[in-house]
């Protein structure tokens, strides 16, 4: 499967990604805001590692580019490799790295990874999951068949998606009626489950992950950033809009089909009064606007420093005389609102 993320930077020093500073644990943390076609693989794994303090940026820093995110992640790989390694493990452990260099660069545009739908750790042992081992990230996806569906079970359990398509095809232009019929079960299995997230996925998600633990979720071809506290899961809002919201940061992963809610930094829920379709319509013109200044006006020949500094000054005035013609309401967004004719998403709950 590949990341849909297709805008790709074909000069990662100028690709540059606005930085969002909130009190996460009472540290201040910096997160990196997704713009719109951002490069959601490298943003989930640098924003797992500012959250786990792994990573730490100096707190006047308003933007960084992807080059230096990813030195960041090339750095953290070498300094980490184990101590005492026998021969072995030492020449699988540096085969491993090597795989990750390979693979870092292409975090900016997208990374292709084969889910397995045997449990929500499972994906096809590929040189992309290098960089997830060697960075100690736990990578996720949340979608399985519910156990109870014995038919759907047998037809895709102990496929990887790659080859449950290939099944599908195969199967339906067969003659033998018993593998047409477990054709379609599978191709309706897709089809039910188009969002790639089950109940019985998040449940299972719920019950293998330790509390407040960090980590990567795999969902409709995106890479996201997910934490688990208590009961719950949570995954990080790193839209460009909501870049000077404070008080959206988690959104809530308890339902399959988008009934959420979103909350700030301390989990405490953020009222979901409408807010005019106007001002969504500001908000993201705002980002559209911010991405043009970070692709199409920065000097080459300065330092990627002096960029940020001369990019995070025009962008502030920006935000200032936004704030002054359009007044902000006190009522945040509502982010994918559920159309009139959906019905709500089922709720995953652990009893």
């Amino acid at each position: 499967m590949q990341t849909s993320d297709a805008a790709s930077c074909e000069n990662s020093e100028l690709c540059v990604y606005h930085i969002k500073w909130v009190t996460w644990n009472s540290v201040k943390t910096p997160l990196i805001t997704q713009n719109v076609n951002g490069p959601c693989p490298l943003l989930a794994i640098f924003n797992v590692l500012l959250l786990s303090r792994r990573v730490t940026l100096p707190e006047t820093l308003e933007m960084i580019s992807s080059k230096q995110m990813i030195d960041y992640i090339g750095g953290l790989i070498f300094e980490s490799m184990p101590e005492h390694l026998d021969d072995g493990e030492k020449l699988n452990y540096e085969q491993n790295m090597s795989d990750a260099m390979t693979i870092i660069p292409k975090l900016q545009t997208g990374i292709d990874v084969n889910i397995q739908f045997t449990s929500v750790s499972s994906f096809e042992c590929t040189p992309e999951l290098a960089v997830f081992d060697l960075l100690q990230i736990p990578l996720y996806h949340g979608w399985l068949p519910d156990p109870q569906d014995s038919k759907t079970c047998s037809c895709v359990s102990n496929c990887s998606y790659n080859q449950l398509v290939e099944k599908i095809i195969v199967n339906k232009e067969s003659s033998d009626e018993n593998l047409q019929r477990e054709g379609l079960v599978a191709e309706e299995f897709l089809t039910n489950t188009a969002s790639q997230l089950t109940c019985h996925g998040v449940v299972n998600i719920l019950e293998t992950t330790p509390n407040h633990r960090v980590a990567v979720l795999f969902r409709n071809n995106h890479f996201l950033t997910l934490y688990k506290k208590e009961n719950e899961l949570f995954t990080l809002v790193t839209d460009q809009g909501f870049l000077m919201k404070p008080n959206i940061v988690w959104e809530t992963l308890s339902s399959v089909q988008g009934d959420t809610s979103f909350t700030d930094a301390n989990f405490s829920t953020t009222p979901t009064l409408n807010q005019p379709t106007e001002q969504l319509d500001i908000d993201f013109q705002m980002a559209l606007s911010l991405q043009n200044e970070t692709s199409t006006h920065v000097d080459g020949n300065l330092s990627v420093e002096e960029q940020d500094r001369q990019l995070a000054s025009k962008i502030q005035r920006q935000f200032d005389q936004e704030s002054l013609q359009y007044p902000r309401s006190s009522a945040p967004p509502t982010d994918n609102p559920t159309p009139a004719n959906q019905p709500k998403g089922e709720k995953c709950v652990i009893l």
